[in-house]
């Protein structure tokens, strides 16, 4: 099972950047998918998810309108949109599928490699 996620880097506050996660076409179409964020010190923190239809999203409150999670079912590629960013954003951002449309990190069975991101003031 392969997860690789790419796309992090340095940006001001305000900046956008997507990120990308390339994963095999079997986890592609059977597993909802979801990007996880950790930052310095603290937990793992959910970001958003996305049904294996795409037919549904959700987000955490702290991106809501923000941050856009997406599907390209030609490229078996899952992105994050993440736009005004802000150095709260900064993190390592993991993607991650799993049987479960869910914000608990557990329910996540495969788990990509993490990418930084890291936004400055």
């Amino acid at each position: 099972v392969q997860l690789q996620a790419c796309g992090g880097g340095l940006v001001q506050a305000g900046a956008s950047l997507e990120l990308s996660c390339v994963l095999s076409e079997r986890i592609f179409s059977s597993w909802v998918m979801g990007w996880f964020r950790q930052a310095p010190g603290k937990d793992r923190e959910f970001v958003a998810c996305i049904r294996r239809s795409s037919a549904s999203t959700h987000y955490a409150d702290s991106v809501k309108g923000r941050f856009t999670i997406s599907k390209d079912n030609g490229k078996n590629t899952l992105s994050l949109q993440m736009n005004i960013l802000k150095p709260e954003d900064t993190a390592v951002y993991y993607c991650a599928a799993g049987p479960a449309f869910s914000a608990i990190a557990s329910t996540y069975r495969y788990w990509g490699q993490g990418t930084l991101v890291t936004v400055s003031s």
